[in-house]
């Protein structure tokens, strides 16, 4: 019949705990202040008992043991730490303890390990470090390893273009050809990019003028310079079609050897890229039809500068840094709502402040 030493009445008694080769001593009645624990139910029988040292021996951690014995003793279960999370929640589960008893000062830093847990199977779902996926990881992203063909091993010919064709686009350093797509589609935002900026300057633009006779006196007229409008050299135009047929090109292979279409067409990058292509095109037929001086479709067609986002796709620390600020967006705002409370504060200190300096408050080109 199993004896608990514990229940018995000389409740002052010392009882030694040997923990992973650290000797710990302390009350019989200390241990009984948390029933239902491994500790409050020690009994000689048990196998790790060793009835010639009078001692209990627990293959375990001393470190987190020591915070564990003492929580038997104050009532306070702190954090170690010099231990990782994971380690000290296989410790608590052990001893029988719950990791909400875990004191509010030492909360934040032992429950810091989920975040970094989940921070690392988001990192790791985003296959940074992924050359070149396996044919059967393909071949299961595009939902063919139920087919009777791909079990057969007789997958037809098309279907392996396609794969191959996927991870050229998909997977910039899968291979040497997937690496000379990778740059050529790089040199083309940059230069269509820079095509764009350029367009600006007035040293690469052409300045219509028209004559028109001006009357010097009732007699004599004179013919007058006047400037009509400027337009974009037409090299800009060549440099436009040149990189938008490579978009185009590359698009539409992307969306046909796509494993799921619908997945494609939701893509935030797809949308940008689909647009600045459709816009190229949309004012190119205004301009044939004399109706492309509208500010507003000058502005639209900024769009193309948002391609600067594909080169997330190509490097891994871009998109390290896009899904940090995804998984901070909470504190980004906060941190945009109080420079815009900053900016509207002083903004109207040095408006007033200037209104006053000025003695006539039309004069103000503030």
């Amino acid at each position: 019949m199993a004896v608990n030493l514990l229940g018995s009445n000389d409740l002052d008694a010392r009882i030694i705990l040997n923990v992973g080769g650290t000797r710990f001593e302390t009350l019989k009645s200390t241990l009984r202040k948390l029933p239902a624990t491994r500790l409050s139910k020690l009994t000689e029988q048990l196998s790790y008992y060793d009835p010639i040292l009078n001692e209990y021996f627990f293959d375990r951690h001393p470190g987190v043991f020591s915070q564990i014995l003492n929580y038997y003793r104050t009532g306070k279960l702190h954090y170690p730490t010099n231990v990782c999370g994971p380690l000290f929640e296989d410790e608590l589960s052990y001893w029988g303890l719950q990791r909400e008893d875990v004191e509010p000062c030492c909360w934040m830093t032992y429950t810091k390990h989920r975040s970094t847990a989940e921070t690392l199977s988001i990192l790791d779902s985003l296959e940074l470090d992924t050359v070149r996926s396996s044919r059967q990881e393909v071949i299961k992203k595009f939902g063919w390893d139920d087919n009777y063909q791909y079990v057969q091993g007789r997958l037809p010919k098309y279907k392996k273009m396609m794969m191959i064709i996927w991870q050229i686009f998909e997977e910039p350093r899968s291979s040497t050809i997937a690496k000379v797509v990778t740059v050529i589609s790089i040199f083309f935002i940059l230069v269509s990019i820079l095509s764009f900026v350029l367009q600006t300057l007035s040293m690469f633009r052409i300045t219509e003028i028209d004559f028109v006779d001006v009357f010097i006196n009732k007699t004599a007229t004179e013919r007058t310079p006047t400037l009509n409008r400027q337009q974009v050299h037409p090299s800009f135009d060549v440099v436009e079609w040149i990189c938008n047929t490579w978009f185009i090109f590359e698009i539409v292979i992307r969306f046909l050897v796509s494993p799921n279409k619908t997945e494609f067409c939701k893509s935030f990058l797809n949308i940008i890229d689909f647009l600045a292509t459709f816009w190229f095109f949309f004012t190119w037929a205004l301009t044939k039809l004399n109706v492309n001086d509208n500010e507003a479709l000058d502005l639209l067609s900024t769009i193309r500068i948002m391609r600067l986002f594909k080169l997330f796709n190509h490097h891994p620390g871009l998109k390290v840094i896009i899904t940090s600020m995804q998984y901070s967006s909470s504190v980004l705002w906060l941190l945009i709502f109080f420079v815009l409370i900053a900016v509207a504060v002083f903004a109207s200190l040095i408006y007033y402040a200037e209104r006053m300096t000025t003695r006539h408050p039309n004069e103000n080109m503030f």
